[in-house]
């Protein structure tokens, strides 16, 4: 099975203990109660390794971009939620050595001991292969997500933007209210309102509650009506909008 890890991965270990170490989940030694190398160390190892490497990537990928967007761009990259995804796409979680207990609660697919056996083997390729073989690793499996970043850096996020402009006026949050819903079970749609200080300023329809928010949130920032909505409640403020996309977000 490590043979076939090894060909996902495309790395061929000169010291096959370490990615069995990646690979042990810290489960095992609590049940075994023996003296077994976990994985986290590595792990630990691993994620100084990756964020050296894509913060790297990012510093020449955006020549021009302030720190604070640097390190946005490389928080969508690390987060678990990221990580966890591309250690499915190699099927890490079927690899992973734990305890039973462990694993009769599905631990195998959760997504942060996903991302810390990717962290875990990455430290572990580092180790065996070098900085240059780390490094082709983590460009090569993110590769369309770095794609993506490239083409858009400035991350999607109506509620986000939203919440920034109307609690930078009056530090009030806006608030989401599912008002209706209806159509058959297997296609349920759902409207939503965005309101701020007693004003509906947005609405919007989803096939799901958090999209249908999202909608709302969009609506109100294409909404010729936020500005002078906002200028109301708080003279003098001013704000620009970006401009989100007209689908709905997944």
């Amino acid at each position: 099975m490590m043979k076939s890890l090894e060909a996902r991965i495309q790395h061929q270990f000169r010291q096959p203990a370490l990615l069995q170490e990646a690979l042990t989940h810290a489960s095992i030694r609590y049940e075994s109660k023996k003296d077994v190398r976990d994985n986290q160390r590595l792990e630990f190892l691993g994620d100084s390794v990756l964020e050296l490497i894509l913060t790297e990537k990012m510093y020449h990928l955006f020549p021009d971009a302030d720190e604070g967007l640097l390190t946005k761009l490389r928080t969508r990259l690390v987060s678990t939620g990221a990580l966890a995804k591309q250690a499915k796409l190699l099927g890490l979680g079927q690899h992973l050595l734990m305890g039973r207990g462990e694993e009769n609660v599905a631990g195998r697919e959760r997504e942060s001991t996903l991302a810390d056996a990717l962290e875990s083997v990455l430290g572990a390729i580092y180790l065996d292969g070098g900085l240059e073989t780390a490094r082709a690793f983590v460009h090569r499996i993110m590769e369309d997500e770095l794609i993506a970043i490239a083409a858009q850096p400035t991350e999607v996020n109506p509620k986000g933007e939203l919440q920034e402009i109307l609690q930078g006026a009056t530090s009030e949050a806006p608030t989401y209210e599912i008002i209706s819903s209806g159509g058959p079970d297997h296609k349920r749609q759902f409207e939503a309102v965005v309101r701020w200080r007693g004003l509906t300023l947005g609405r919007g329809l989803g096939v799901r509650k958090k999209e249908a928010e999202i909608a709302a949130a969009r609506d109100a920032l294409l909404s010729p009506t936020l500005q002078a909505s906002v200028k109301s409640q708080a003279p003098g403020f001013s704000f620009t909008v970006s401009h989100p996309p007209l689908e709905p977000l997944p």
